[in-house]
């Protein structure tokens, strides 16, 4: 059974953000004091005296705005058309505004119930400036503080209340696909996290949307525009993956406010709980010094590497493509045989050929490898190379995947050329292509 829906919708800056940390538990959506910090839609599941529910938060509906406002505004509607309760939330300290009688007025028209929200009713008095809501025509405004958790009970009876019946009185912890096919089991392994990582403006939001099927992320050509990581479940032929959506991460010298920071710590935990990475590079604008350093957070992470050169077909002239080729391999060397993937995030060409690539990259990131197998290639190895000055491995095996993870029991200390020697070895000997491969080396107790 899908759970029901409850989106938390208002103009900017009046703290949907913080009402849905609040709901949530902890915080989940980037805070700050200025409007316009929420652009994408994110969704969460939600529970209140046993009941389950998907908690949405959106960014400031404001038509009739810029052309980031209008796609924002777009983002909105597509997650009220689904919802089950719609949250009207309201700012109580600063009173009706005319942007809060547009989304009025807009909301009066749907079928979903509505509740309007004042929010930032610290106390009693505050708590009496809500009657000046009831001229929006939503009924009795129900008041709470976000920030402090006032009255947030006695708004969730009410969210509860006006729940589909029977529509989640326990959690629904079996994704289900469009059809109705169970997507996969909690009791199994969770789907694979794919992470979609890169400067800001390189075309990462709208890759993401070719990806996941729908326009589920703000695309705008304003650097910045992904300010949270945004998670989607895909049912694809292969079985279910996580796409993850991440801001654009610059250095942090040139982060200029809070909320950009808080995006690109986001970015940091999506990348670190990824078990593939896509890093998608702008190939118009070559391998940049920011590229080379994110390449190096992704691979010091160690998870698999996809390199995604968009905005190929814009480079027309066949010497600058390789040369393109060619920096890529001498900037990006230490990501190894990592697939190079050339594509066209807008238009779609290319983007068929990393379903195989990912595939293979997911297998090899948790394959399990015998210890007697493992001890094999280790033995064949030093009969054709020895190490030299009596060191010897004695024995090995594999402790931990995601990545692969190989201890060494050695007699003395592993001369480091000689460690990436068996690495190369058992990355030969087991076809694990470009995933990361860790050598832990243990040495015997005297």
């Amino acid at each position: 059974m899908s759970l029901p829906t409850v989106v938390i919708v208002g103009r900017p800056n009046v703290g949907k953000s913080t009402l849905f940390n609040r709901i949530i538990g902890h915080q989940v959506a980037i805070v700050e004091d200025q409007p316009g910090v929420t652009r994408d839609r994110k969704e969460m599941e939600a529970e209140w005296t046993g009941h389950h529910f998907l908690l949405v938060d959106t960014g400031g509906w404001l038509p009739g705005g810029s052309d980031l406002d209008e796609k924002v505004s777009r983002q909105v509607e597509a997650a009220v058309q689904l919802a089950d309760v719609v949250l009207f939330l309201v700012d109580g300290s600063v009173g009706l505004t005319e942007d809060d009688e547009s989304v009025a007025h807009w909301l009066r028209r749907l079928k979903a119930p509505v509740l309007l929200v004042t929010n930032k009713a610290d106390n009693d008095r505050r708590e009496n400036d809500r009657w000046e809501f009831l001229a929006l025509g939503l009924g009795e405004p129900l008041p709470v503080s976000a920030l402090h958790g006032r009255r947030a009970g006695d708004l969730l009876d009410e969210v509860v209340r006006l729940l589909p019946e029977g529509a989640a009185e326990q959690q629904s912890d079996i994704p289900v696909s469009a059809d109705g096919d169970q997507l996969w089991n909690p009791n199994d392994v969770a789907p694979p996290r794919v992470a979609i990582v890169g400067r800001p403006n390189v075309g990462k939001s709208t890759l993401f949307n070719r990806l996941v099927g729908e326009d589920r992320s703000v695309v705008h050509d304003m650097a910045g525009t992904t300010r949270d990581a945004i998670d989607t479940l895909v049912d694809t032929p292969d079985g279910p993956i996580v796409f993850v959506d991440t801001a654009g991460m610059r250095r942090r010298s040139r982060i200029d406010d809070s909320a950009e920071y808080y995006s690109m710590v986001r970015a940091l935990r999506a990348i670190d709980g990824a078990d593939i990475a896509l890093l998608v590079i702008d190939a118009t604008e070559g391998i940049t010094s920011q590229d080379q350093r994110l390449a190096e957070r992704v691979d010091a992470s160690g998870c698999p590497i996809v390199v995604m050169l968009n905005k190929w077909e814009l480079i027309e002239d066949a010497e600058k493509r390789l040369e393109v080729l060619a920096e890529l391999k001498r900037k990006l060397y230490f990501v190894g045989d990592s697939p190079i993937l050339k594509i066209s995030a807008l238009t779609g060409k290319g983007v068929h050929k990393l379903r195989p690539v990912l595939q293979d990259a997911i297998e090899q990131y948790h394959r399990r490898v015998p210890t007697r197998d493992v001890n094999r290639v280790i033995s064949d190895a030093q009969q054709r190379q020895p190490a030299g000055h009596g060191v010897k491995v004695m024995y090995a095996l594999q402790g931990a995947t995601d990545p692969p993870t190989f201890t060494l029991f050695v007699n003395r200390e592993l001369p480091h050329t000689y460690l990436r020697y068996l690495e190369r070895s058992i990355r030969e000997a087991f076809e694990f292509g470009s995933t990361p491969i860790k050598l832990r080396v243990r040495k015997r107790s005297e």
